[in-house]
């Protein structure tokens, strides 16, 4: 967050930054679901922050979008400035990572509506593409090849299912849950703005669909 401009009630981006000829604006917002509680649990708290950038950047650029600016939405019982510089920590550098600007947020606090230790995350994501590479359901042809980027692990979904999991096999307690698997349980969501937006721009996708909530079989339908 840039501190010399608070106090502006909206946040301002010179779009023609971005140098395009006929640019279209992109934009979504998402959160991190019940990861959340996995960090509450481990009181880590770093790198979730990440996982609200990631969700929200790779739904734009699979339809070809260069992410430009974030901007987040934290809630929470009572504000301890430890824990949310933690998960801004995150932030930062999701963002750093996608090479778009956090232009600004919201820090709710809410005693009365989260119960104490609870909070929850929204992120929002705006991204702009050149109109002739936005990727379109209408450029997918027969005999297209079919290739799959690796995740870099659960990202951010499933995690209700994932508990119950934990739990009905009584491994849901700290000191039954080894390090590997806190870990690997809190590992944060690849970001692909670098892959995807390069292979774009040499023109060499013509449909991308991002693998989230729906598995493949409920997001590959939404680009073919």
């Amino acid at each position: 967050r840039n501190f010399k401009n608070i106090g502006s009630f909206g946040s301002i981006f010179d779009l023609s930054q971005a140098k395009m000829k006929n640019p279209i604006i992109v934009s979504s917002t998402d959160g991190v679901g019940t990861k959340i509680e996995i960090a509450n649990k481990f009181n880590k708290y770093n790198t979730i922050g990440i996982d609200l950038v990631a969700m929200c950047v790779n739904d734009l650029i699979v339809q070809g979008a260069k992410p430009i600016f974030f901007l987040d939405y934290i809630a929470i019982d009572k504000l301890k400035l430890n824990k949310v510089k933690k998960i801004l920590d995150g932030i930062v550098k999701g963002c750093i990572e996608s090479n778009c600007a956090l232009v600004g947020g919201e820090t709710a606090e809410m005693p009365g509506t989260y119960e104490k230790n609870k909070f929850d995350l929204a992120g929002f994501a705006v991204g702009v593409v050149e109109k002739k590479l936005l990727l379109k359901k209408n450029k997918i042809k027969n005999n297209d090849i079919v290739l799959a980027i690796p995740s870099s692990g659960l990202h951010s979904n499933g995690y209700t299912l994932l508990r119950h999991i934990l739990k009905k096999n009584k491994i849901n307690s700290k000191q039954n849950l080894s390090k590997g698997i806190k870990n690997e349980l809190l590992k944060p969501t690849k970001i692909y703005v670098k892959e995807i937006n390069n292979l774009n721009k040499k023109k060499l996708i013509n449909g991308c669909a991002n693998i989230t909530g729906g598995g493949l079989i409920n997001n590959l339908i939404r680009v073919i």
